[in-house]
């Protein structure tokens, strides 16, 4: 079983920081979410194709689908498997944004349990491929029903369930709570993967010994942070953290970058990786200044070589 999991991430995962991910030790990535109606209505789009892209470093790759009308997600499944690109298919029932939740979509399905049983039933008798799902706790404190709703999925035929430890209202205020997750675990015999607050190797590595969940799924703490998988293959086998170096930090921004203008527009990559930047060096001294400075340019060599300059001055102040 794949235990170290990267969450699908609107804006964020996309083929490249996979791929880069995956290269850290990742053993399982899914595609950003991909609206079933809009695949399903115009499959050659620019922007939906950009979302299907398999980086070739993927082992297993999941594409995932959100939609709310359960014979059109089963339809974009079946094409979905018909392209060959993919190990798998997840369906979204978590997304908190008001856009999806708000029209019956991603998190939205927590308030629509027939309908969800039926998309997921639906699914899996229209591919072949193993189907899971990503869902919340529920859409509030008075719809906790992710239990209820895991033990549909099972029914359903689901292969596995990842949750996140928040209910939709929530968005990402508080904290997750994973004994939440736990007895959801222990109300279905199929692997339940955990989400939320894993901001550390440790964290996760703690959280499976634990026995909360059968595998952990990183979001934001892989944000800027892609060695949290080496950390995880290294705890795992008992040996020690690899420390993150400035020469590293800095070779895996150029990386990126590079991979970056090399798949898209240079005006697209620069903008892109603006967001990227201050996650990677978020924590590091003067990052807000040199965020603020990078953010004004417009030519890449220009930022590599204020990046560049920028860690030249941390290894010289250290």
């Amino acid at each position: 079983m794949n235990r170290f999991r990267l969450a699908p991430m609107c804006g964020v995962t996309d083929h490249i920081y996979r791929g880069i991910c995956v290269r850290m030790g990742c053993e399982q990535t899914y595609t950003e979410m991909i609206s079933a109606m809009g695949y399903c209505c115009a499959p050659n789009q620019r922007a939906t194709q950009e979302l299907m892209i398999r980086n070739p470093l993927e082992k297993r790759l999941i594409v995932q689908l959100f939609g709310k009308d359960p014979a059109i997600v089963a339809e974009a499944a079946r094409r979905m498997e018909d392209t060959g690109r993919y190990d798998g298919i997840d369906l979204n029932m978590g997304c908190p944004a008001h856009k999806v939740a708000s029209s019956g979509e991603g998190a939205g399905l927590m308030l629509h349990p027939d309908i969800a049983f039926r998309m997921m039933r639906e699914t899996v008798e229209a591919v072949s491929l193993p189907v899971t799902v990503k869902m919340r706790l529920g859409w509030d404190d008075r719809h906790l029903n992710a239990p209820e709703m895991a033990q549909m999925a099972q029914e359903a035929g689901i292969r596995e369930i990842a949750v996140h430890g928040r209910t939709r209202a929530q968005q990402y205020a508080g904290a997750a709570d994973w004994e939440a997750i736990r007895e959801i675990r222990n109300r279905v015999s199929i692997p339940v993967i955990g989400n939320g607050d894993l901001f550390t190797a440790e964290d996760g590595i703690r959280k499976l010994a634990e026995g909360y969940a059968d595998g952990i799924m990183i979001g934001r703490g892989a944000m800027g942070n892609p060695w949290i998988f080496r950390e995880l293959q290294q705890l795992a086998a008992g040996r020690e953290k690899t420390e993150v170096t400035l020469d590293e930090r800095e070779d895996m921004i150029r990386t990126h970058y590079e991979a970056m203008l090399e798949a898209k527009p240079d005006f697209v990559a620069v903008r892109e990786m603006r967001k990227h930047i201050s996650w990677y060096i978020h924590g590091l001294r003067g990052a807000a200044q040199i965020r603020n400075r990078i953010n004004r340019m417009t030519e890449p060599e220009e930022v590599l070589t204020a990046m560049h300059r920028y860690f030249e001055e941390l290894r010289q102040a250290a």
